[in-house]
Protein backbone atom coordinates (compact mmCIF):
# COMPACT_ATOMS: atom_id res chain seq x y z
CA UNK A 1 0.00 0.00 0.00
CA UNK A 2 1.05 3.51 -1.12
CA UNK A 3 1.55 6.27 1.93
CA UNK A 4 -1.10 7.88 -0.22
CA UNK A 5 -3.19 5.11 0.26
CA UNK A 6 -2.35 4.65 3.81
CA UNK A 7 -2.98 7.77 5.17
CA UNK A 8 -6.49 8.17 3.07
CA UNK A 9 -7.23 4.56 4.98
CA UNK A 10 -6.42 5.86 8.12
CA UNK A 11 -8.34 8.88 7.98
CA UNK A 12 -11.73 6.90 7.03
CA UNK A 13 -11.46 4.60 9.75
CA UNK A 14 -11.66 7.54 12.04
CA UNK A 15 -14.70 7.80 10.32
CA UNK A 16 -18.62 6.71 11.81
CA UNK A 17 -20.09 4.14 9.03
CA UNK A 18 -23.14 5.61 7.35
CA UNK A 19 -21.98 9.25 8.18
CA UNK A 20 -23.79 11.02 5.01
CA UNK A 21 -21.90 14.58 5.59
CA UNK A 22 -18.35 13.32 5.86
CA UNK A 23 -17.28 15.10 3.56
CA UNK A 24 -18.56 18.66 1.85
CA UNK A 25 -19.05 17.98 -1.89
CA UNK A 26 -15.85 18.26 -3.18
CA UNK A 27 -14.54 18.29 -7.05
CA UNK A 28 -11.56 16.31 -7.74
CA UNK A 29 -9.58 16.02 -10.68
CA UNK A 30 -7.96 12.16 -11.76
CA UNK A 31 -5.53 11.31 -13.51
CA UNK A 32 -4.83 7.59 -15.12
CA UNK A 33 -2.22 7.08 -12.45
CA UNK A 34 -4.10 8.33 -9.37
CA UNK A 35 -7.82 7.45 -9.82
CA UNK A 36 -8.49 4.15 -8.45
CA UNK A 37 -7.78 5.53 -5.05
CA UNK A 38 -10.46 8.50 -4.64
CA UNK A 39 -13.02 6.27 -6.82
CA UNK A 40 -13.42 3.94 -4.58
CA UNK A 41 -14.40 6.45 -1.57
CA UNK A 42 -16.70 9.13 -3.52
CA UNK A 43 -18.79 10.76 -1.26
CA UNK A 44 -22.65 11.97 -2.12
CA UNK A 45 -22.73 15.16 -4.16
CA UNK A 46 -18.99 14.32 -5.22
CA UNK A 47 -17.77 15.44 -9.35
CA UNK A 48 -14.83 13.96 -10.53
CA UNK A 49 -12.97 15.04 -13.37
CA UNK A 50 -10.63 12.66 -15.40
CA UNK A 51 -8.04 13.98 -17.17
CA UNK A 52 -7.53 12.90 -20.77
CA UNK A 53 -5.35 10.37 -21.48
CA UNK A 54 -5.46 6.08 -20.97
CA UNK A 55 -7.13 4.60 -18.36
CA UNK A 56 -5.69 0.89 -18.48
CA UNK A 57 -6.85 -0.22 -14.69
CA UNK A 58 -10.93 -0.07 -15.18
CA UNK A 59 -12.89 1.79 -13.49
CA UNK A 60 -14.93 0.40 -10.53
CA UNK A 61 -18.61 1.87 -9.28
CA UNK A 62 -19.21 -0.17 -6.54
CA UNK A 63 -20.77 0.60 -3.17
CA UNK A 64 -20.47 4.38 -4.24
CA UNK A 65 -24.64 6.02 -2.98
CA UNK A 66 -25.13 9.20 -4.08
CA UNK A 67 -29.06 10.57 -3.69
CA UNK A 68 -31.22 12.43 -6.03
CA UNK A 69 -30.37 15.42 -4.72
CA UNK A 70 -26.39 14.90 -4.33
CA UNK A 71 -25.47 12.47 -6.95
CA UNK A 72 -22.18 10.97 -7.87
CA UNK A 73 -20.75 12.22 -11.11
CA UNK A 74 -17.47 10.79 -12.96
CA UNK A 75 -17.06 12.65 -16.43
CA UNK A 76 -14.35 12.84 -19.00
CA UNK A 77 -13.55 16.19 -20.91
CA UNK A 78 -16.64 17.62 -22.76
CA UNK A 79 -14.28 18.69 -25.64
CA UNK A 80 -10.76 17.46 -27.06
CA UNK A 81 -8.72 14.30 -26.28
CA UNK A 82 -11.37 11.87 -24.51
CA UNK A 83 -10.30 10.04 -21.42
CA UNK A 84 -10.11 6.41 -22.88
CA UNK A 85 -10.89 3.22 -20.83
CA UNK A 86 -8.83 0.16 -21.76
CA UNK A 87 -10.29 -3.29 -21.66
CA UNK A 88 -8.48 -5.93 -19.39
CA UNK A 89 -8.81 -10.03 -19.86
CA UNK A 90 -11.30 -11.59 -16.94
CA UNK A 91 -12.43 -8.20 -15.99
CA UNK A 92 -15.87 -5.96 -17.38
CA UNK A 93 -14.12 -2.21 -18.09
CA UNK A 94 -16.87 -0.32 -16.03
CA UNK A 95 -17.86 -2.85 -12.90
CA UNK A 96 -20.97 -1.46 -11.26
CA UNK A 97 -22.39 -3.07 -7.69
CA UNK A 98 -24.66 -1.87 -5.53
CA UNK A 99 -24.57 1.96 -6.14
CA UNK A 100 -27.81 4.14 -6.89
CA UNK A 101 -27.57 8.00 -8.24
CA UNK A 102 -24.04 7.78 -10.14
CA UNK A 103 -23.30 9.53 -13.39
CA UNK A 104 -20.91 8.23 -15.78
CA UNK A 105 -20.53 10.88 -18.31
CA UNK A 106 -18.16 11.92 -21.67
CA UNK A 107 -15.92 8.61 -21.38
CA UNK A 108 -14.27 5.97 -23.99
CA UNK A 109 -14.25 2.52 -23.99
CA UNK A 110 -11.77 -0.08 -25.95
CA UNK A 111 -12.64 -3.34 -25.78
CA UNK A 112 -9.82 -4.33 -27.71
CA UNK A 113 -11.96 -7.11 -28.91
CA UNK A 114 -11.93 -8.95 -25.73
CA UNK A 115 -14.50 -11.39 -24.09
CA UNK A 116 -15.25 -8.59 -21.75
CA UNK A 117 -18.29 -6.30 -21.67
CA UNK A 118 -17.84 -2.61 -21.31
CA UNK A 119 -20.16 -1.68 -18.59
CA UNK A 120 -21.44 -4.79 -16.72
CA UNK A 121 -23.80 -4.12 -13.47
CA UNK A 122 -23.00 -7.09 -11.99
CA UNK A 123 -24.71 -10.09 -11.18
CA UNK A 124 -23.60 -11.00 -7.79
CA UNK A 125 -24.72 -7.20 -7.34
CA UNK A 126 -27.70 -6.76 -5.83
CA UNK A 127 -28.97 -3.83 -7.15
CA UNK A 128 -27.97 -0.75 -9.14
CA UNK A 129 -30.23 1.71 -9.38
CA UNK A 130 -30.46 5.53 -10.70
CA UNK A 131 -27.46 5.38 -13.42
CA UNK A 132 -26.98 7.36 -15.53
CA UNK A 133 -24.63 7.10 -18.88
CA UNK A 134 -24.33 10.13 -21.06
CA UNK A 135 -22.15 10.55 -23.66
CA UNK A 136 -20.07 7.31 -24.00
CA UNK A 137 -17.95 5.45 -26.93
CA UNK A 138 -17.90 2.20 -26.86
CA UNK A 139 -15.87 0.35 -29.48
CA UNK A 140 -13.74 -3.09 -29.97
CA UNK A 141 -16.49 -5.50 -28.10
CA UNK A 142 -17.63 -7.56 -30.81
CA UNK A 143 -15.46 -10.49 -29.66
CA UNK A 144 -18.56 -12.72 -29.96
CA UNK A 145 -22.26 -12.02 -29.33
CA UNK A 146 -22.45 -12.20 -25.61
CA UNK A 147 -19.98 -9.64 -25.61
CA UNK A 148 -22.02 -6.78 -24.57
CA UNK A 149 -21.18 -2.88 -24.64
CA UNK A 150 -24.11 -2.25 -21.88
CA UNK A 151 -24.86 -5.21 -19.70
CA UNK A 152 -27.41 -5.24 -16.24
CA UNK A 153 -27.27 -8.46 -14.67
CA UNK A 154 -28.82 -7.57 -11.38
CA UNK A 155 -32.49 -5.87 -10.31
CA UNK A 156 -31.92 -2.44 -12.02
CA UNK A 157 -34.01 1.10 -12.08
CA UNK A 158 -34.40 4.63 -13.09
CA UNK A 159 -31.35 3.91 -15.14
CA UNK A 160 -30.69 6.91 -18.00
CA UNK A 161 -28.32 5.65 -20.97
CA UNK A 162 -28.52 8.52 -23.58
CA UNK A 163 -26.47 10.30 -25.96
CA UNK A 164 -23.92 7.21 -26.58
CA UNK A 165 -22.51 5.39 -30.17
CA UNK A 166 -22.33 1.69 -29.69
CA UNK A 167 -20.23 0.17 -32.54
CA UNK A 168 -19.33 -3.13 -33.68
CA UNK A 169 -20.45 -4.76 -30.53
CA UNK A 170 -21.51 -8.59 -29.96
CA UNK A 171 -25.06 -6.95 -28.54
CA UNK A 172 -25.19 -3.50 -27.81
CA UNK A 173 -27.47 -3.35 -24.65
CA UNK A 174 -28.76 -6.55 -22.87
CA UNK A 175 -30.82 -4.89 -20.02
CA UNK A 176 -31.59 -8.24 -17.64
CA UNK A 177 -30.94 -11.75 -17.08
CA UNK A 178 -32.08 -14.68 -19.19
CA UNK A 179 -33.95 -16.38 -16.72
CA UNK A 180 -36.12 -13.05 -15.83
CA UNK A 181 -34.42 -12.78 -12.64
CA UNK A 182 -33.09 -9.53 -12.80
CA UNK A 183 -35.81 -6.62 -14.08
CA UNK A 184 -35.08 -3.51 -15.73
CA UNK A 185 -37.41 -1.08 -14.30
CA UNK A 186 -38.27 2.70 -15.55
CA UNK A 187 -35.70 3.11 -17.66
CA UNK A 188 -35.16 5.89 -20.15
CA UNK A 189 -32.64 4.85 -23.60
CA UNK A 190 -32.66 8.00 -25.68
CA UNK A 191 -30.51 9.37 -28.28
CA UNK A 192 -27.88 6.84 -28.65
CA UNK A 193 -26.77 5.17 -32.04
CA UNK A 194 -26.33 1.42 -31.61
CA UNK A 195 -24.65 0.52 -35.03
CA UNK A 196 -23.27 -3.14 -36.85
CA UNK A 197 -24.24 -5.35 -33.86
CA UNK A 198 -23.80 -9.19 -34.33
CA UNK A 199 -26.83 -9.40 -32.11
CA UNK A 200 -29.08 -7.31 -30.74
CA UNK A 201 -28.62 -3.56 -31.00
CA UNK A 202 -31.11 -3.54 -28.03
CA UNK A 203 -32.45 -6.01 -25.83
CA UNK A 204 -35.06 -6.03 -22.48
CA UNK A 205 -35.44 -9.70 -20.94
CA UNK A 206 -38.63 -10.95 -19.85
CA UNK A 207 -39.51 -10.34 -16.15
CA UNK A 208 -40.35 -13.16 -13.43
CA UNK A 209 -42.63 -12.02 -10.69
CA UNK A 210 -40.78 -9.65 -8.81
CA UNK A 211 -39.91 -9.14 -5.52
CA UNK A 212 -39.73 -5.35 -4.31
CA UNK A 213 -36.20 -4.40 -2.72
CA UNK A 214 -36.12 -0.94 -0.78
CA UNK A 215 -36.18 2.14 -2.91
CA UNK A 216 -37.67 -0.19 -5.96
CA UNK A 217 -40.64 1.80 -7.55
CA UNK A 218 -43.78 -0.23 -6.77
CA UNK A 219 -46.68 1.14 -8.73
CA UNK A 220 -47.12 1.50 -12.47
CA UNK A 221 -44.16 2.56 -14.15
CA UNK A 222 -42.81 3.22 -17.94
CA UNK A 223 -39.21 2.36 -19.87
CA UNK A 224 -39.01 4.88 -22.74
CA UNK A 225 -36.82 4.06 -26.06
CA UNK A 226 -37.07 7.14 -27.72
CA UNK A 227 -35.41 8.95 -30.41
CA UNK A 228 -32.35 6.18 -30.81
CA UNK A 229 -30.94 5.35 -34.04
CA UNK A 230 -31.10 1.37 -34.12
CA UNK A 231 -29.29 -0.32 -37.42
CA UNK A 232 -27.51 -3.47 -38.58
CA UNK A 233 -26.57 -2.75 -41.90
CA UNK A 234 -23.54 -4.55 -41.65
CA UNK A 235 -24.04 -6.61 -38.33
CA UNK A 236 -25.52 -10.04 -38.02
CA UNK A 237 -25.66 -13.36 -39.41
CA UNK A 238 -27.96 -16.03 -40.85
CA UNK A 239 -26.35 -18.32 -38.35
CA UNK A 240 -27.17 -16.29 -35.04
CA UNK A 241 -30.15 -13.74 -36.67
CA UNK A 242 -31.16 -11.24 -34.09
CA UNK A 243 -33.81 -8.11 -34.12
CA UNK A 244 -32.36 -5.05 -34.48
CA UNK A 245 -34.44 -4.52 -30.76
CA UNK A 246 -36.18 -6.85 -28.85
CA UNK A 247 -38.51 -6.26 -25.84
CA UNK A 248 -39.74 -9.33 -23.45
CA UNK A 249 -42.75 -9.12 -21.36
CA UNK A 250 -43.09 -7.67 -17.93
CA UNK A 251 -44.29 -9.94 -14.48
CA UNK A 252 -47.44 -11.80 -15.99
CA UNK A 253 -49.01 -11.14 -12.32
CA UNK A 254 -47.71 -9.13 -9.20
CA UNK A 255 -45.68 -5.49 -9.17
CA UNK A 256 -44.66 -4.42 -12.81
CA UNK A 257 -47.61 -6.47 -14.20
CA UNK A 258 -48.97 -3.20 -15.83
CA UNK A 259 -45.76 -1.62 -16.65
CA UNK A 260 -45.10 -0.41 -20.39
CA UNK A 261 -42.58 0.16 -23.02
CA UNK A 262 -43.25 3.51 -24.65
CA UNK A 263 -41.31 3.25 -27.88
CA UNK A 264 -41.54 6.49 -30.34
CA UNK A 265 -39.01 8.99 -32.07
CA UNK A 266 -37.13 6.24 -33.15
CA UNK A 267 -34.73 5.08 -36.70
CA UNK A 268 -34.66 1.24 -37.37
CA UNK A 269 -32.52 0.41 -40.19
CA UNK A 270 -31.80 -2.60 -42.21
CA UNK A 271 -31.28 -6.35 -41.26
CA UNK A 272 -30.35 -8.57 -43.62
CA UNK A 273 -32.12 -11.35 -41.88
CA UNK A 274 -34.38 -10.72 -39.02
CA UNK A 275 -37.25 -8.43 -38.20
CA UNK A 276 -36.02 -4.70 -36.85
CA UNK A 277 -38.21 -4.89 -33.79
CA UNK A 278 -39.74 -7.71 -32.02
CA UNK A 279 -41.80 -7.39 -28.43
CA UNK A 280 -44.09 -8.99 -26.47
CA UNK A 281 -45.85 -7.58 -22.94
CA UNK A 282 -47.42 -3.77 -23.04
CA UNK A 283 -46.17 -1.86 -25.97
CA UNK A 284 -47.07 1.45 -27.18
CA UNK A 285 -45.40 1.73 -30.57
CA UNK A 286 -45.60 5.16 -32.47
CA UNK A 287 -43.97 8.00 -34.20
CA UNK A 288 -40.92 5.66 -35.31
CA UNK A 289 -39.24 5.24 -39.02
CA UNK A 290 -38.93 1.53 -40.17
CA UNK A 291 -36.56 0.73 -43.48
CA UNK A 292 -35.78 -2.40 -44.08
CA UNK A 293 -34.82 -3.50 -47.79
CA UNK A 294 -34.26 -6.89 -46.65
CA UNK A 295 -36.49 -8.56 -44.39
CA UNK A 296 -39.34 -7.51 -42.22
CA UNK A 297 -40.20 -4.23 -39.97
CA UNK A 298 -42.26 -4.96 -36.92
CA UNK A 299 -43.33 -8.50 -35.51
CA UNK A 300 -45.27 -8.31 -31.97
CA UNK A 301 -45.63 -11.88 -30.86
CA UNK A 302 -45.25 -14.24 -28.20
CA UNK A 303 -41.38 -15.04 -27.21
CA UNK A 304 -41.19 -16.15 -23.52
CA UNK A 305 -44.48 -15.61 -22.87
CA UNK A 306 -47.31 -13.42 -24.19
CA UNK A 307 -48.42 -9.83 -25.97
CA UNK A 308 -50.78 -8.26 -24.53
CA UNK A 309 -52.09 -4.25 -24.50
CA UNK A 310 -50.60 -3.22 -27.98
CA UNK A 311 -51.25 0.21 -29.12
CA UNK A 312 -49.03 0.70 -32.35
CA UNK A 313 -49.71 4.49 -34.48
CA UNK A 314 -48.36 7.24 -36.57
CA UNK A 315 -45.14 5.37 -37.83
CA UNK A 316 -44.09 5.23 -41.44
CA UNK A 317 -42.75 1.59 -42.64
CA UNK A 318 -40.79 0.44 -45.80
CA UNK A 319 -39.83 -3.05 -45.39
CA UNK A 320 -39.14 -6.17 -48.40
CA UNK A 321 -40.80 -8.84 -45.61
CA UNK A 322 -43.60 -7.91 -43.85
CA UNK A 323 -44.85 -4.28 -42.47
CA UNK A 324 -46.36 -4.79 -39.31
CA UNK A 325 -47.20 -8.24 -37.89
CA UNK A 326 -49.33 -9.11 -34.73
CA UNK A 327 -49.52 -13.00 -33.23
CA UNK A 328 -51.52 -13.96 -30.49
CA UNK A 329 -51.99 -16.97 -28.18
CA UNK A 330 -55.55 -18.06 -29.26
CA UNK A 331 -56.13 -19.09 -25.04
CA UNK A 332 -54.80 -15.47 -24.32
CA UNK A 333 -57.90 -12.79 -23.23
CA UNK A 334 -59.18 -10.10 -25.06
CA UNK A 335 -56.54 -7.54 -24.24
CA UNK A 336 -57.13 -4.36 -25.97
CA UNK A 337 -55.10 -3.88 -29.44
CA UNK A 338 -55.29 -1.47 -32.04
CA UNK A 339 -53.02 -0.53 -35.27
CA UNK A 340 -54.06 2.77 -36.79
CA UNK A 341 -52.84 5.85 -38.62
CA UNK A 342 -49.63 4.32 -39.22
CA UNK A 343 -48.12 4.44 -43.60
CA UNK A 344 -47.11 1.05 -44.32
CA UNK A 345 -45.41 -0.15 -47.64
CA UNK A 346 -44.09 -4.07 -47.81
CA UNK A 347 -44.72 -7.19 -49.43
CA UNK A 348 -47.16 -7.73 -46.45
CA UNK A 349 -48.16 -4.61 -44.83
CA UNK A 350 -50.60 -5.30 -41.76
CA UNK A 351 -51.11 -9.02 -40.31
CA UNK A 352 -53.06 -10.02 -37.49
CA UNK A 353 -55.16 -7.17 -37.55
CA UNK A 354 -57.43 -5.06 -39.76
CA UNK A 355 -55.35 -2.97 -41.83
CA UNK A 356 -58.62 0.11 -42.04
CA UNK A 357 -57.32 3.30 -40.47
CA UNK A 358 -53.66 2.74 -41.89
CA UNK A 359 -52.01 3.91 -45.68
CA UNK A 360 -51.10 0.59 -46.95
CA UNK A 361 -48.75 -0.35 -49.91
CA UNK A 362 -46.51 -2.42 -51.68
CA UNK A 363 -43.10 -2.11 -50.85
CA UNK A 364 -42.86 -1.21 -54.88
CA UNK A 365 -45.32 1.36 -54.44
CA UNK A 366 -43.24 3.42 -51.36
CA UNK A 367 -41.80 5.43 -54.22
CA UNK A 368 -45.52 7.04 -55.17
CA UNK A 369 -46.08 8.17 -51.94
CA UNK A 370 -42.97 8.91 -50.17
CA UNK A 371 -40.44 11.36 -51.05
CA UNK A 372 -37.08 9.53 -51.27
CA UNK A 373 -37.47 5.55 -50.08
CA UNK A 374 -35.01 3.86 -51.46
CA UNK A 375 -31.99 6.74 -51.32
CA UNK A 376 -28.95 6.32 -49.47
CA UNK A 377 -28.30 7.24 -46.28
CA UNK A 378 -27.92 10.77 -45.80
CA UNK A 379 -30.58 10.86 -48.79
CA UNK A 380 -33.14 8.90 -47.31
CA UNK A 381 -36.48 10.80 -47.37
CA UNK A 382 -40.28 9.44 -45.57
CA UNK A 383 -41.91 12.66 -46.07
CA UNK A 384 -45.14 11.78 -47.65
CA UNK A 385 -45.48 13.19 -50.95
CA UNK A 386 -48.46 15.48 -52.80
CA UNK A 387 -49.97 11.96 -53.83
CA UNK A 388 -49.69 10.79 -50.10
CA UNK A 389 -51.33 14.02 -49.28
CA UNK A 390 -54.39 13.09 -51.38
CA UNK A 391 -54.38 9.71 -50.46
CA UNK A 392 -55.25 11.09 -46.72
CA UNK A 393 -56.96 8.36 -44.44
CA UNK A 394 -60.23 10.04 -43.47
CA UNK A 395 -60.88 11.89 -40.06
CA UNK A 396 -61.77 9.35 -37.26
CA UNK A 397 -62.70 8.66 -33.85
CA UNK A 398 -58.83 8.19 -32.41
CA UNK A 399 -60.16 8.25 -28.72
CA UNK A 400 -57.26 5.68 -27.51
CA UNK A 401 -54.61 7.99 -28.33
CA UNK A 402 -56.31 11.52 -28.34
CA UNK A 403 -57.56 11.32 -24.90
CA UNK A 404 -54.38 12.87 -22.60
CA UNK A 405 -51.80 12.29 -25.36
CA UNK A 406 -49.07 13.28 -22.69
CA UNK A 407 -50.40 11.27 -19.67
CA UNK A 408 -51.04 8.17 -21.90
CA UNK A 409 -49.01 8.54 -25.16
CA UNK A 410 -45.81 11.17 -24.26
CA UNK A 411 -45.00 13.20 -26.97
CA UNK A 412 -48.27 11.83 -29.12
CA UNK A 413 -49.53 14.53 -30.90
CA UNK A 414 -45.66 15.76 -32.18
CA UNK A 415 -44.19 13.50 -35.29
CA UNK A 416 -40.74 12.58 -35.41
CA UNK A 417 -39.55 15.85 -35.88
CA UNK A 418 -41.08 17.18 -32.78
CA UNK A 419 -43.87 19.25 -35.02
CA UNK A 420 -47.44 18.98 -34.22
CA UNK A 421 -48.92 15.97 -36.44
CA UNK A 422 -52.31 17.99 -37.25
CA UNK A 423 -55.42 15.74 -37.90
CA UNK A 424 -56.77 12.98 -40.32
CA UNK A 425 -53.07 12.05 -40.27
CA UNK A 426 -51.07 8.87 -40.96
CA UNK A 427 -47.41 8.18 -40.90
CA UNK A 428 -44.26 9.40 -38.09
CA UNK A 429 -44.35 13.08 -40.12
CA UNK A 430 -47.01 15.63 -40.26
CA UNK A 431 -48.31 15.60 -44.20
CA UNK A 432 -48.02 18.84 -44.24
CA UNK A 433 -44.50 19.12 -43.62
CA UNK A 434 -42.30 20.32 -46.72
CA UNK A 435 -38.52 18.83 -45.69
CA UNK A 436 -37.80 17.16 -42.74
CA UNK A 437 -35.54 18.82 -39.82
CA UNK A 438 -33.26 15.61 -39.54
CA UNK A 439 -32.78 13.38 -42.69
CA UNK A 440 -31.81 9.60 -41.54
CA UNK A 441 -28.63 8.58 -41.34
CA UNK A 442 -26.29 6.88 -38.64
CA UNK A 443 -25.69 9.54 -35.88
CA UNK A 444 -27.25 10.53 -33.24
CA UNK A 445 -30.42 12.30 -33.77
CA UNK A 446 -30.41 15.85 -32.33
CA UNK A 447 -31.89 16.78 -29.65
CA UNK A 448 -35.13 18.89 -29.83
CA UNK A 449 -35.21 22.16 -28.79
CA UNK A 450 -37.35 22.99 -25.25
Amino acid sequence: MTKTAVVLFLALASIPIGSSSVFAAATYTLRPDNYLVRLRVLEPGANVRLMPGEYRDGLPIQYLRGTAETPITIAGPETGRRAVFFARRGHNTVSIVNSSYVTLRNVDLEGQNLPVDGVKCEGHADWAHHITLDGLRVRGHGNNQQTVAISTKCPAWGWVIRNSVIMGAGTGLYLGNSDGRAPFIAGLIEHNLIADTIGYNLQIKHQQPRSLLPDMPGGNNATIIRHNVFSKTNGGSKETARPNVLVGHWPLAGPGSNDRYLVYGNFFYQNQHESLFQGEGNIALYNNLFVNHFHDAVRIRPHNDTVRTISVFYNTVVAAGAGIVLVRKAEDPPYQQWIETNAVFARIPIAGLASEGNLVGRYAEAVEYLARPHAPLGELNLLPNARANRGSVPAADRSPFRTFPERTFPEAELDFDGDLHGTAEWGAYAITKKRPRWLPTLEIIPMRAK
